[in-house]
């Protein structure tokens, strides 16, 4: 069982009782991370030890809500980050504290050296690293599993929208839903440290099957996360699409009366954890729309082309490719991150905004 699944302290919710404000609000990266070095410190003390690494542009699928229905246009080879620049700058922001490395794509497992690439990670943990992660749409991951494991990674992000094969097809224009369940199952039995299952949870599409997917934690030591709906350029995102946390988990909690039970939050937390009394694994929810948690955010990405972007909804970017390119020392680099760290903002723009802002599709960011 993953280490995360086990000695959880809960408290049972009722419906309507949702609001995480009567949750102990848990400590500030920053105030953990005292002593560290301040470069990875923003002006609203929020220390960033968490680093999101796009490998690839490139998917074999393509999702409604990660790329638009024309395709995108990719970047040439040449100007995406080499395996050794990627270590080199994984190393750089390792030294300054990064303890938690996510690769992320496109589609991450179709790079012919993930496996190289992820032991060249682990032998960062010397410095500092403690997690390796990777989101990954499963499809052909199941028999990269075993490798990867040994070759470090510690844990896995998996999406799947829905379990129904024909909706499967549908959503992202791909057949194969099959190999994504099969992987899951892999991936536990194989004792990744933590399995998560991504769901996008879209109006009138998959809503539904929302108690399904909660049913998933029944037998296996999953953790299942509703994503709420999120605007990015090219896939239609509308407020009728979305479907708030709040509304799902008063379903469940219909559903499932005082079985479902409320998990503490961790630190830095993106998702809101419960689960049912008696399951094996957990479910949360993820409402960066509905109620964000910019005020505890420790995470910056490096896209594919290099650019380090230190909010997922922030349209600024800085090229840190032409500057190891251009032949930039370590100190160098170092301080541009530290710079653009530190002009990033308190929080990102409310929904109706953010619709409106122009932003890279989801597929050349990352997920």
């Amino acid at each position: 069982m993953p280490r995360r699944m086990a000695a959880l302290h809960t408290s049972a919710v009722r419906p309507g009782d949702v609001s995480s404000a009567s949750v102990p609000r848990p400590s500030s990266a920053a105030e953990q991370a005292s002593g560290q070095a301040p470069v990875l410190n923003d002006l609203f003390g929020r220390f960033h030890n968490y680093l999101r690494i796009s490998v690839t542009e490139r998917c074999n699928l393509r999702c409604q809500y990660c790329m638009p229905a024309e395709g995108i246009e990719l970047t040439e080879r040449s100007s995406l980050l080499t395996t050794a620049e990627i270590l080199r700058l994984a190393r750089i922001f390792v030294e300054q504290g990064v303890d938690k490395i996510r690769l992320t794509g496109g589609e991450p497992s179709i790079r012919k050296d993930i496996v190289e690439l992820v032991q060249g990670l682990d032998a960062l943990r010397p410095l500092g690293l403690r997690k390796i992660a990777m989101t990954t749409n499963g499809i052909a991951l199941r028999r990269k599993l075993p490798l990867l494991r040994r070759a470090g990674m510690d844990g896995l992000n998996i999406s799947l929208d829905t379990r129904d094969p024909r909706k499967f097809e549908v959503f992202t224009r791909r057949r194969g839903s099959e190999h994504v369940l099969r992987a899951i199952s892999e991936a536990g039995r194989l004792g990744f440290d933590f399995v998560k299952v991504n769901v996008v949870v879209m109006r009138g599409q998959n809503d539904d099957e929302v108690p399904a997917f909660v049913e998933m934690t029944h037998d296996e030591a999953v953790d299942v996360r509703f994503i709420e709906y999120m605007p990015f350029d090219g896939n239609q995102w509308g407020r009728r699409k979305l479907v708030g946390y709040r509304e799902l988990l008063d379903g469940l909690v219909r559903l499932y009366g005082d079985r479902v039970e409320r998990l503490p939050l961790e630190a830095n937390h993106t998702a809101k954890g419960y689960r049912i009394r008696g399951y094996r694994g957990q479910f949360g929810f993820i409402t960066s729309m509905t109620q964000s948690f910019c005020a505890d955010c420790n995470r910056v990405r490096v896209m594919a082309d290099g650019n380090l972007k230190v909010c997922l909804f922030g349209n600024t970017e800085v090229s840190l490719r032409d500057l190891i390119r251009g032949g930039a020392s370590d100190a160098q680099v170092v301080e541009t991150i530290s710079q653009a760290i530190k002009r990033k903002k308190r929080a990102h723009a409310g929904m109706d905004i953010l619709s409106q802002m122009p932003n890279r599709p989801m597929i050349k960011i990352g997920g």
